[in-house]
């Protein structure tokens, strides 16, 4: 690992604009771009559902599939990446990203909303999103930088949330949905010149690395499904992606509906952007030196207070705004640990690869909590019985972690190149 360590940091230095300053600035900017409109998709759920008559169950089926192809499509996007460098892989996602936003402008039927924002969106979010930044910033910066590195690429995809969310509302109120998804549409073409400072190596240009980082990909995969812990962290990343996905969809309308105004649950999901900025920059200083496993266990148990104190008492702007600012502390802090224990596990040839089946294992859960949502929602004139789901599976995730085991897989013998 050591040698292919230190020939993609010598590819890194090779270009001297390239510094690591320059790689987690840049970095940032593309989790902020990836996460800022998809984020935000949850105030478009009522204006789109008015124009067309639509129920809530129809554009989070849209969403749904969004989530589940996001999380498909991100092992492969990985395995590309590594395999042939990330730069081209986060061009083809800017570039189906902004298509689907723009589809989804024009879309008046159920099958154009569930291609543009569910197929397109989904799977440019698997070529560009913030998790292709952190497989970069694992291979490009040296070890000292990156605990701080992932903390900071995770949250500069809530500042994403923070600063796309009240925009907008604004630009839905002053110029209309369609006008506000054309312009988060072209915004992500901000990303294909943000990537060439994120450009990794293909593995060809790796061939005098050590043995053991010449592990194949079945091989690597044989590995990491077989390895207790590793399962362990990808069954509680499902209930990550479940409670997500279902906020972001669905607590704007939640709120409406519980006489919150529009511009209120805007700054509610703000505060989740802005509050997880400190949760995740936190999180990545503390994992330096506290087990991650226990950070993970206590993030999905303070999710799940944290909801069962919102939903039992009178829904309120300053409750609503309370349980924005504590879910925002633990919203994306989940990923900084995650990763890293996939990286101490299996170490950085196959990382995007295999964070990426990680990351299908979210988004199997970001799946079912808006579908699901939408179709509890219709069926019951309440969200009620997927919040107490979501409360159920956080404290089942808390005590999934906390058997994990922090240490390097053990290779008895290296694998041949």
């Amino acid at each position: 690992m050591s040698t292919q360590m230190g020939e993609l940091g010598s590819v890194s230095r090779s270009s001297s604009w390239r510094t690591p300053a320059i790689i987690i600035l840049c970095g940032c900017a593309i989790g902020m771009l990836g996460f800022g409109p998809r984020s935000a998709l949850g105030f478009f759920v009522q204006p789109m559902s008015h124009e067309y008559a639509w129920g809530r169950d129809v554009f989070g089926l849209a969403i749904a599939f969004q989530n589940l192809l996001w999380g498909l499509g991100q092992p492969v996007a990985g395995a590309v990446a590594d395999r042939f460098g990330l730069f081209r892989v986060m061009c083809v996602g800017a570039l189906l990203y902004a298509g689907g936003l723009l589809l989804m402008r024009y879309s008046s039927t159920p099958l154009s909303l569930n291609i543009g924002a569910g197929v397109m969106v989904g799977f440019g979010l698997a070529g560009c999103s913030f998790n292709l930044v952190l497989s970069a910033f694992t291979k490009l910066l040296p070890a000292e930088k990156r605990g701080l590195a992932l903390g900071a690429g995770t949250a500069a995809g809530s500042f994403g949330q923070f600063l796309f969310a009240p925009i907008g509302v604004a630009l839905i109120d002053n110029f209309g949905w369609q006008q506000a998804l054309t312009v988060f549409g072209f915004l992500m073409l901000l990303i294909i010149p943000l990537a060439l400072a994120l450009s990794t190596p293909p593995v060809a240009s790796t061939a005098n690395a050590a043995p053991a980082d010449q592990q194949t990909f079945t091989k690597a995969l044989a590995e990491a499904f077989g390895h207790r812990s590793y399962v362990l962290l990808v069954l509680g990343f499902f209930t990550c992606g479940f409670q997500l996905a279902f906020i972001t969809v669905h607590l704007p309308a939640f709120l409406v509906d519980n006489g919150i105004s529009t511009q209120i649950g805007g700054w509610v999901i703000a505060s989740i952007g802005l509050f997880n900025i400190m949760g995740s920059l936190s999180v990545g200083y503390l994992q330096n030196s506290l087990p991650k496993r226990y950070i993970l266990s206590t993030i999905y148990f303070t999710r799940a207070l944290a909801t069962l104190a919102f939903i039992s008492f009178p829904i309120t702007p300053v409750s609503a705004i309370a349980f924005g600012a504590v879910s925002g502390l633990t919203w994306l802090s989940t990923v900084p640990p995650t990763s890293a224990l996939v990286a101490i596990m299996f170490g950085t040839r196959w990382f995007a690869t295999l964070y990426g089946f990680a990351f299908v294992s979210h988004q199997v859960g970001g799946f079912l909590g808006v579908w699901l949502g939408g179709i509890v929602f219709e069926r019951f004139g309440s969200y009620t019985p997927i919040w107490w789901l979501s409360i159920l599976f956080g404290v089942l995730s808390a005590l999934i972690n906390l058997p994990i085991v922090e240490k390097p897989v053990q290779r008895a013998v290296a694998q041949p190149a």
